[in-house]
């Protein structure tokens, strides 16, 4: 009896590592999902917009959008998520739009018609030239940028904005860590072991001093609702916490009307904080 029982552990015990050995070979497929053809752009949406093409520190050509609009007061630079690419976010542009922003959206390498080949530092690497774009090419100043990003690009944002300057950070349907959502998903692995990333969004909202924003649903099936107020109360003031519904994919749609009225009443407030910078310095 005793040497079944020996037996069925080690039998166990290789096919959980052997398990843990193929979902850590595995985890970029899993994590990232990008999409090579860009079927549409702003255009279809009467947008007048800039086809980009910039390049990373690490010798890379990336794409981008950038759509502008007249006497705006702010440019969103939009980090998208995992999934898909830029052409799969015109309903977000759309918004922005509508908002009076302007847009400056851009895939990450291995996504649309950008080079290479999706990794965490890469990802990193590719916002940081879509900022230096912004801020040199088109001269935009910094106080002027909305750093955004939803699911995946709240981590890559927030990674940003520790960084540089901006007006605000804003996220949307963010996770904690690579690791927290990997228990969610796998909550029978030793996930810590097995993470090949870390996404360590918590962390880079601890160190990001201008305003915060953090959007979730309480409804969403991919990232916890909990990870949302987890992020909120990690950010420095001043900071706001908006609660939508709808799936982590169409929440924004779903609660369209809750989520003008935030983002509306978030641009005030900036506006309102520059106003007063600007009496300061005047005194």
């Amino acid at each position: 009896m005793g040497s079944m029982l020996v037996s069925i552990f080690v039998v166990l015990f290789v096919a959980y590592w052997g398990l843990g050995v193929i979902l850590y070979i595995m985890q970029p497929t899993f994590l990232y999902s990008p999409v090579r053809e860009v079927l549409y752009t702003p255009g279809e949406l009467g947008l007048d917009f800039e086809s980009v093409v910039f390049e990373t520190d690490d010798g890379l050509r990336l794409r981008g959008w950038y759509i502008p609009v007249e006497n705006s007061d702010f440019t969103v630079l939009f980090c998208h998520g995992n999934g898909g690419n830029i052409f799969h976010r015109l309903d977000s542009i759309n918004i922005f739009y509508n908002l009076g922003l302007s847009c400056f959206i851009f895939d990450y390498r291995g996504y649309g018609n950008s080079e290479g080949k999706p990794t965490e530092e890469g990802t990193y690497l590719d916002v940081m030239a879509a900022y230096k774009w912004l801020t040199k090419e088109k001269k935009v100043s910094p106080e002027d940028i909305i750093i955004f990003g939803r699911s995946l690009g709240g981590s890559i944002a927030a990674q940003l904005a520790r960084k540089v300057e901006a007006r605000s950070l804003i996220i949307e349907s963010g996770f904690t860590s690579y690791v927290d959502i990997g228990k969610k998903f796998y909550p029978y692995m030793l996930v810590r072991w097995f993470a090949r990333f870390s996404y360590r969004t918590i962390d880079y909202v601890k160190d990001v001093r201008c305003p915060v924003m953090i959007i979730h649903s309480r409804n969403d099936e991919v990232v916890p609702f909990e990870f949302g107020l987890e992020l909120y109360e990690a950010a420095n003031e001043p900071k706001e916490f908006v609660e939508i519904f709808g799936s982590h994919n169409d929440g924004f749609l779903v609660s369209i009307e809750i989520y003008k009225k935030a983002w509306t009443k978030w641009l005030k407030f900036l506006k309102e904080c520059e106003s007063q910078a600007d009496r300061h310095r005047a005194s």
